[in-house]
């Protein structure tokens, strides 16, 4: 599964704790970090305010994007480079430099960071 994958469920496990909690919780505007478990490169996610996310790995190449949307306390992502469809994650709450590891719907784990949200852009 792609990188994109991974961080997109990551950041909704910073955010949410319960899905009481979820139905209020936006994934929009926020950043995360984490290490892609097959290909063991440091990547930066970030979700702008209209759902849209990019991922790019730290170096700046450019590995995903597409859409994310939180459904049931969960943080759904599909990407727009692939054929692989929707993938949600758990979450829970996750401030600002704490990690947290989510779970996906596969099974599949990734311990994900919180940081600062930097504004991304399409490469050119």
């Amino acid at each position: 599964m792609r990188l994109t994958t991974y961080l997109a469920a990551a950041l909704a496990l910073g955010a949410i704790a319960t899905p009481a909690l979820a139905k209020g919780f936006q994934l929009n505007m926020t950043t995360w970090t984490y290490v892609d478990p097959d290909k063991k490169v440091k990547v930066r996610e970030s979700i702008d305010a209209k759902g849209n996310y990019i991922e790019n790995a730290v170096s700046g190449k450019h590995i995903d994007h597409g859409t994310a949307v939180m459904k049931g306390g969960k943080a759904c992502f599909t990407s727009a480079m692939n054929n692989d469809g929707e993938s949600c994650w758990t979450t829970h709450p996750t401030k600002i430099g704490h990690s947290m590891v989510t779970t996906s719907d596969k099974g599949q784990k990734l311990k994900v960071t919180r940081v600062g949200y930097v504004a991304m852009s399409m490469p050119k």
